[in-house]
């Protein structure tokens, strides 16, 4: 089958079969005279193997491990549980960080009037708050911070 037909039959788009041709993740396909791919059962099993990993976060260099244990008929099951049991925490540990973000806003949304008036404790702790990467999202705590930009400062206020 060709790209396209492998694409649809595995869930995974023609440029990220493309992707994992080139970083070794599925072997180069056989060509046509043509010059075009031609992918077999086995190749779209291995997209379908891929693209599931991918949806349970699996990083690419994770799932060159998971292939090659899949390929290794004598392989240590334990080897393959370590893999998703370290996978386990870090989505556990995302699912915290998101959690605690969406208790940050939340907390923001509640303390907003919500009505005509210009101040926004909203815009105050977005502008204020810990820098973008730190551990501590779930913080409330939002100090002086920094000041909005002066009016015609903007790219859009410049345009305007």
């Amino acid at each position: 089958m060709n790209i396209g037909e492998a694409a649809r039959a595995s869930g995974v788009s023609a440029k990220m079969i493309r992707y994992y041709e080139s970083i070794g993740l599925i072997p180069r396909p056989a060509r046509t005279q043509a010059g075009y791919r031609v992918y077999s059962a086995n190749d779209v099993h291995r997209l379908v193997f891929i693209r599931r990993a991918r949806d349970l976060g699996f990083s690419v260099e994770r799932i060159a491990e998971l292939i090659a244990l899949w390929s290794d008929r004598d392989r240590a099951s334990a080897d393959v549980k370590r893999i998703a049991l370290e996978q386990v925490e870090i989505l556990e540990r995302k699912a915290r960080e998101i959690e605690a973000m969406a208790a940050t806003l939340r907390h923001l949304a509640k303390s907003c009037h919500g009505d005509d008036r210009p101040d926004c404790p909203i815009l105050e702790g977005l502008a204020s708050g810990p820098p973008t990467g730190t551990a501590d999202h779930g913080s409330h705590r939002f100090g002086a911070g920094l000041r909005p930009p002066k009016k015609g400062t903007m790219r859009a206020d410049r345009r305007a």
